[in-house]
């Protein structure tokens, strides 16, 4: 059964070693979110580190997600000290779970938010693909889907929630998404 990947970007507005108020505040309330993510109908898994891996994100050893890169756009910085970035990979059973998932509860909370951590760009924030099952998204792929969504906009190879496709190639609305019709549900 496919299953849906959502890689998300976004590049802060200082970096997160920054001591700054609202740059901790951003860090502590991620924690949190993805705690509470964990357990959403419809997770499946996302992209971590391996226990006991040092580094910043470009260093981590993140198992069979790959290598960790990012859009060209980003332009920030990549050590430790200037790393200015937020992002995600994803594998979820269907768009209605990640929907719920995202636009509810602390995730919603900290979506309300984002104006005051995150740079505004003319990219989007976040791509979906269908992915056959047993196959893990890598960052790379999740870096060409955003920067296919930019450049092309949707399509079945990368989409957003407001333009989401069946994984059969098919345009959809958020009802009737997923490996499965939601409603038959």
């Amino acid at each position: 059964m496919p299953r849906l990947a959502l890689y998300t970007f976004g590049v802060l507005k200082s970096p997160l070693a920054d001591p700054a108020p609202l740059t901790r505040e951003f860090h502590d309330r991620g924690e949190a979110v993805y705690r509470k993510m964990h357990r959403a109908p419809g997770y499946l898994a996302r992209a971590e580190p391996a226990e006991g891996s040092r580094g910043t994100v470009f260093d981590l050893d993140w198992g069979a997600w790959g290598a960790f890169t990012v859009p060209a756009w980003y332009d920030k910085g990549r050590t430790a000290k200037t790393t200015a970035l937020a992002a995600t990979l994803s594998l979820w059973t269907g768009l209605r779970p990640a929907f719920d998932a995202v636009y509810t509860g602390l995730h919603r909370e900290a979506l309300n938010r984002r104006a005051d951590w995150f740079d505004r760009g003319g990219h989007p924030s976040h791509a979906f693909w269908w992915v056959p099952d047993g196959v893990t998204p890598t960052w790379q792929d999740g870096v060409s889907r955003l920067e296919d969504l930019h450049d092309g906009g949707p399509t079945p190879r990368a989409f957003p929630f407001h333009r989401p496709f069946t994984p059969e190639g098919v345009p959809t609305g958020l009802r009737g998404t997923g490996p499965e019709t939601e409603a038959a549900r």
